[in-house]
């Protein structure tokens, strides 16, 4: 798959997924939809045949491991700053609000830093580096927010008038 087409692909996915996060969401209707598109963009990264820069593997391989670490920090951030409550019927709900976009931008910041780093060392660093981090911020973001509402307790309708 050519690098602009991943491009619009990872511009695509964080868009859509920074968008709705300020939508409340209940975590029951999005269980399983929650993990298939970091797993299509795993699937789409290791299938770059560029990956690792063949010119510095081993500072490649390096800088690909701090984004993925990077990525999972950013993901349980995210999921940290995520609001979570639950209705009357149990369901948990989620929706993200203005440290959320603080988390975002900040890992967008260190992000942008670690790029910096590869290109000033003259490491060459593919769409597929960056698709394979965002999979695991989404990834973390996911596990992270199933385990919390674990111990979300559920809201207890009082009846009225009794």
């Amino acid at each position: 798959m050519s690098g602009l087409l991943n491009t619009v692909v990872i511009v695509a996915v964080v868009a859509f997924v920074f968008i709705r996060q300020f939508a409340a969401q209940s975590l029951s209707s999005s269980g399983r939809k929650m993990w298939l598109i970091p797993a299509i963009l795993a699937v789409m990264a290791l299938r770059e045949p560029h990956l690792l820069d063949a010119s510095h593997p081993t500072a490649s391989a390096v800088l690909l491991t701090v984004g993925l670490l990077l990525g999972l920090a950013s993901g349980a951030a995210w999921a940290w700053t995520t609001t979570m409550w639950t209705d009357a019927d149990g369901t948990v709900w989620t929706k993200g609000g203005w440290r959320t976009v603080s988390v975002w931008l900040c890992c967008m910041v260190v992000r942008l830093g670690l790029i910096g780093v590869g290109l000033r060392c003259g490491i060459h660093q593919g769409t597929g580096a960056l698709m394979l981090s965002v999979a695991a911020m989404l990834l973390s973001r996911n596990g992270v927010t199933f385990w919390r509402a674990r111990s979300v307790r559920p809201a207890y309708r009082v009846p009225v008038g009794g």
